[in-house]
């Protein structure tokens, strides 16, 4: 955070820098890298519509394809009460975003 910060506020973060032990100059110090195995998702959280209307968020693979995500979707216990006694007419999945199921 210091080393992020010395552009920004150069005085203070260099006498941080010292007092944190670094023997080197914070200037001289490379910027910290990005580790892209970090910004992987596993698990992607969707909306899950009922008539265009939110009723319920699910947490699915973000590798899952669109009929896992439909049945999760429609195993949820909130979607169940509002389609309980409906005639499903179409699901809508938007990859990554949300799910429309349309009664």
């Amino acid at each position: 955070i210091v080393l992020m910060l010395a552009p920004i506020v150069p005085h203070i973060c260099s006498s941080l820098w010292k007092i944190l032990g670094h023997d080197q100059a914070i200037e001289d110090a490379p910027w910290p890298q990005c580790d892209a195995a970090a910004l992987v998702q596993d698990k992607i959280q969707l909306m899950v519509q009922v008539n265009g209307k939110l009723r319920d968020k699910i947490t699915v693979n973000a590798d899952a394809d669109d009929e896992q995500v439909k049945q999760q979707a429609l195993a949820s216990d909130r979607i169940k009460q509002y389609v309980a006694d409906q005639t499903i007419k179409k699901i809508i999945v938007v990859k990554g975003r949300l799910i429309n199921v349309v009664i």
